[in-house]
C-alpha cells in the first residue's frame, strides 16, 4: 500500500500539518489541511508529484475535525465529484464552531471562567472557523470502530482512539503494523486533550485524558512498527514514546495537584497558575489541559471536587 505523506502549511502555532495520500484505488486522502490558499496549493503540488489531481480523489477520511485537519474537506469534495467524506459520529468541529455555544458555555462556567472570558473565547473561535467549511449531517458518512477501508492491495482498519477529541480515529495497516494516527500520536509533543461535551450526554464533560490513556494502550496492543502522526516526523519506536507520554502525563498531574490550595481552586485558577500570561487560543488550551488532569486525578481518588455556586472546586 502506497502511503504518501504530504506536509501542508497552517496559520496555527502548531506549524505544518501532515495529510496522507493512499495512491491506489480508490484514491483516498486522510485529512486535508486548513482552508487557505497556501495549503491548497501545497496539496495540489503533492498530488501532482504522485501524478494525480483533486478530481481523482474518491474518499476523504478525517482523523478528527479540527480546522488544520478538515478545513479543505468541503471544497475538495465539491471538486472531486462523487468523493465520499468519512468522519466519526462523535466529532462536531466539521458541523459548527469548535465552541458550540450552548453546549460549551455551561462546561466553561463550571470550570470557573468568567462570562467575559467565555465570550472572548467564543469570538476568537468564530475567527478560527474561517479556515474550515461546515458539513451538514447528510454530507458525510460515518467511520465505525473496527470497520475496514478497502483498497486494491489491502485494507486500513478504523480504530476509534478518543482523547484529543471524542471522535478521533486512527487507521491500521495490519500487514506491516503501520498506523496513521492523526493527533493521537505526535513525536515531539504530547497532544492536548480538548475540553468537549460528552457525545452521549452533552450536559456532561467528556473525560478526555482517561480516554486518551486507553487509546494509547490500545494502539500499543498492535505493536506498531511505524506511526504517522498529524504533525512532525513519523514514530519508529512506539514503545519508547508510549512510556514517555505516561511519564509526562504523570508529572503534569503532580504539578496540577500541587497547585491546589487548601481552600480549593477551579480549573480556571489552575490553568492561570500553570500557564501565566497565555493569550488568545492558548487560554482555551490551558483550561482544557487543567480540566483533563483534574478529572483524571479525581477519578483516581487523588483529589476531591464539589460544586459551589455553579463552579467545580477541587481540593487535594
Amino acid at each position: 500500500m502506497d502511503i504518501i505523506p504530504i506536509s501542508l502549511p497552517t496559520p496555527f502555532y502548531i506549524g505544518p500539518v501532515n495529510v496522507y495520500l493512499i495512491a491506489e484505488d480508490p484514491i483516498t486522502l486522510i485529512d486535508t489541511g486548513p482552508k487557505t490558499r497556501e495549503a491548497n496549493e501545497a496539496l495540489r503540488e503533492g498530488l501532482r508529484k504522485a501524478r494525480l489531481r483533486v478530481f481523482d480523489i474518491r474518499r476523504i477520511v478525517l482523523t478528527h475535525a479540527h480546522e488544520d485537519h478538515c478545513g479543505l474537506a468541503h471544497s475538495l469534495r465539491d471538486q472531486a465529484t462523487g468523493a465520499q467524506v468519512l468522519v466519526h459520529d462523535w466529532e462536531t468541529g466539521h458541523r459548527a464552531a469548535r465552541l458550540e455555544y450552548e453546549e460549551s458555555r455551561s462546561l466553561l462556567m463550571r470550570a470557573g471562567l468568567p462570562e467575559t472570558e467565555i465570550e472572548s473565547m467564543r469570538r476568537m473561535y468564530e475567527g478560527v472557523r474561517r479556515y474550515a467549511d461546515s458539513f451538514e449531517d447528510h454530507e458525510y458518512n460515518s467511520l465505525r470502530d473496527g470497520a475496514e477501508l478497502e483498497f486494491t492491495s489491502g485494507t486500513l482498519q478504523v480504530i476509534h482512539t478518543p482523547g484529543h477529541t471524542p471522535g478521533s480515529c486512527s487507521f491500521l495497516r495490519e500487514a506491516d503494523r503501520t498506523i496513521i494516527a492523526g493527533d493521537c500520536v505526535l513525536k515531539r509533543i504530547t497532544p492536548n486533550p480538548i475540553l468537549s461535551p460528552d457525545p452521549i450526554d452533552k450536559s456532561r464533560r467528556f473525560r478526555s485524558l482517561a480516554e486518551y490513556l486507553v487509546s494509547l494502550a490500545r494502539l500499543r496492543t498492535f505493536a506498531p512498527t511505524l506511526v504517522h502522526g498529524g504533525h512532525g516526523e513519523p514514530v519508529n519506536d512506539y514503545e519508547e514514546l508510549f512510556n514517555r507520554y505516561l511519564r509526562a502525563i504523570r508529572q503534569r498531574q503532580s504539578e496540577v495537584i500541587a497547585l491546589l490550595p487548601k481552600t480549593g481552586a477551579t480549573a480556571w485558577d489552575v490553568a492561570r497558575a500553570m500557564f501565566p500570561g497565555t493569550d488568545d487560543v492558548h487560554r482555551f488550551l490551558a483550561v482544557s489541559e487543567a480540566v483533563a488532569h483534574l478529572d483524571l486525578a479525581q477519578s483516581e481518588g487523588k483529589i476531591k471536587v464539589e460544586l459551589s455556586s455553579g463552579k467545580e472546586i477541587y481540593r487535594s
